[in-house]
């Protein structure tokens, strides 16, 4: 990840040196299941002098210049510093993807907890702007043209509702979904067995992969990266509606402008959208590693490594952008700027929208048909200039004397009562 956009957390994780020390937090952990069961020829501490080993990455980059294969490089760095009687037991019945998918996973797991943490606190900040604007009328929209009125809070409340699935799903992943393998050469368990891999999988906090045939099936990465990519329609779309929200012609909305803080190198007027376009352009960047996921999944026979060079880079990334989004996104929100009283003015002047709501009380009212009813309510929004208008043109068209008493009970009905009534319902459910 380029430095203006990493997070330094999620980076350390994936630099070649913590890569190393995964690999040999695993290859430690299969000692240990050898040691229980005797298969180290007496030597039953070589755990712990193996879990005190040094990576040394420059070794290891100079062993590969040789080998071409970077575990055999690190096996090799790290049993030159052990007699060689003790070193023999070091990756031990196990292939090279035994431990590289395997460390892979506890790299993924240990970068979740950290995303997932900030998620939660994106989905309150969320949830507290939602509520805080329930009560607050804003215009819906439809295809852009001015709807009917609506909740901005229920607004607000919609894209909450669309991260908070993506959050359970990727809690449901972290929970359920990181396996490891333990299997040796097509995963055959030829040296090591079933119940040593289930030991030191347990041991490592991940679960078997039932059927590895050599390599974790790339289906589980993929699933990673497909909630990522929703995750990333999520981000995109609030994104937008910030970004339209701002719109000079709009103003409803505004991202916080800091002390300091200039929107033009030439017109100091301006107040852009600059963190909405930001995270638009990360939403687009995550999606992009969605074919690489899928494509990934199509390995030839038990395995080849087609996958892992993409996998270097993107993963990441991947992991990285998805922490740096969750955070600015959740400092945009909980500085979005809001223009009550520009929302309200939209909704007191435009008085049309009360069509669809009369057009119905109509329907329980008269009965004429349905067709007929709408073509009164259109005419008389199309020629009102004002709501008294409005009401007078369709008054005007009404027959009977009962229809024209009840027609007046609904000019006392104010915004709330017809457009917020069920605001509260709406929120429970979520």
């Amino acid at each position: 990840m380029i430095q203006r956009y990493e997070k330094v957390e999620i980076s350390n994780i994936w630099s070649d040196h913590y890569k190393f020390k995964k690999f040999l937090d695993v290859e430690v952990a299969l000692l240990k299941s050898l040691e229980k069961r005797d298969l180290t020829a007496g030597h039953e501490d070589l755990s712990q002098k193996f879990a005190k080993a040094k990576i040394n990455t420059k070794r290891i980059e100079e062993i590969e210049k040789e080998t071409r294969h970077d575990v055999i490089a690190f096996c090799t760095s790290i049993t030159e510093q052990f007699p060689a009687e003790q070193g023999r037991f070091f990756h031990y019945g196990v292939t090279s993807s035994d431990i590289i998918d395997t460390a892979l996973s506890l790299q993924i797991k240990e970068s979740l907890s950290i995303i997932l943490r900030s998620y939660k606190k994106l989905i309150n900040t969320l949830e507290k702007k939602s509520e805080q604007y329930k009560d607050q009328l804003c215009m819906g929209r439809s295809h852009g043209i001015f709807a009917e009125p609506m909740s901005f809070g229920v607004k607000l409340l919609g894209h909450t509702a669309e991260f908070k699935r993506r959050y359970d799903e990727l809690n449901d992943f972290y929970q359920n979904e990181l396996t490891g393998q333990i299997s040796g050469a097509v995963g055959n368990y030829t040296i090591i067995t079933p119940d040593i891999e289930e030991e030191v999988l347990t041991e490592l906090g991940l679960k078997v992969e039932p059927v590895s045939t050599q390599v974790i099936p790339r289906d589980r990465i993929a699933k990673l990266i497909s909630i990522f990519s929703l995750f990333s329609c999520a981000l995109e779309r609030i994104a937008v509606e910030i970004r339209h929200l701002q719109h000079s012609d709009v103003s409803e909305a505004f991202e916080g402008f800091s002390k300091g803080q200039k929107g033009s190198s030439t017109m100091p007027h301006k107040k852009n959208p600059i963190s909405s376009e930001n995270l638009t352009g990360m939403a687009r960047l995550l999606r992009s590693h969605m074919s690489l996921a899928l494509d990934n999944c199509i390995l030839w026979h038990e395995r080849d490594i087609s996958h892992s060079s993409n996998e270097r880079m993107y993963l990441p990334d991947s992991l990285g952008i998805m922490l740096y989004s969750i955070e600015r996104l959740d400092s945009t929100i909980s500085n979005l700027v809001i223009d009550s009283h520009a929302m309200e003015e939209k909704v007191n002047s435009n008085f049309k929208h009360l069509s669809s709501f009369l057009l119905h009380e109509l329907i329980k009212i008269s009965k004429r048909s349905r067709e007929e009813l709408y073509k009164i309510v259109q005419t008389a929004s199309f020629e009102a200039l004002t709501i008294d208008d409005l009401y007078a043109i369709i008054e005007k068209n009404l027959e009977t004397d009962e229809e024209k008493n009840r027609f007046q009970d609904l000019k006392v009905l104010t915004q709330e009562d017809i457009f917020s009534k069920h605001n509260d319902a709406i929120f429970n459910r979520v």
